[in-house]
């Protein structure tokens, strides 16, 4: 089964250079035991742009989709047998990157 990890930040800093070592290892250890699915950093809040295209045209506006302190800053997906495997891993990644990380099964 799939699992999305949600990487949950409320600074505007970047990983530290410890922390993107320690995210380095812990990718190597995520397609070294077959865990590995796909993951990525991005673009801060500031960045973003909201698309509704719910009505009669498109509304585009710049900035997050909801305001708040937290922010979602990067993701891994990953392959796990059971959730108690990504729980374990989800806690190791949030170690690593030192951030909260929310779990959520793909379906």
């Amino acid at each position: 089964m799939q699992y999305l990890f949600s990487v949950i930040h409320d600074s505007d800093a970047l990983a530290t250079a410890d922390e993107m070592a320690a995210i380095d290892v812990f990718n190597d250890r995520l397609q070294a035991e077959g865990h590995w699915v796909f993951a990525a950093g991005l673009g801060g809040p500031d960045t973003a742009t909201v698309i509704d295209n719910r009505g009669e045209e498109a509304l585009f506006t710049d900035g997050p989709f909801v305001e708040s302190k937290e922010y979602l800053v990067g993701f891994w997906i990953v392959e796990a047998a059971d959730l108690d495997v990504a729980l374990k891993l989800a806690a190791e990644g949030s170690k690593a990157c030192n951030r909260k990380v929310e779990v959520r099964p793909v379906l």
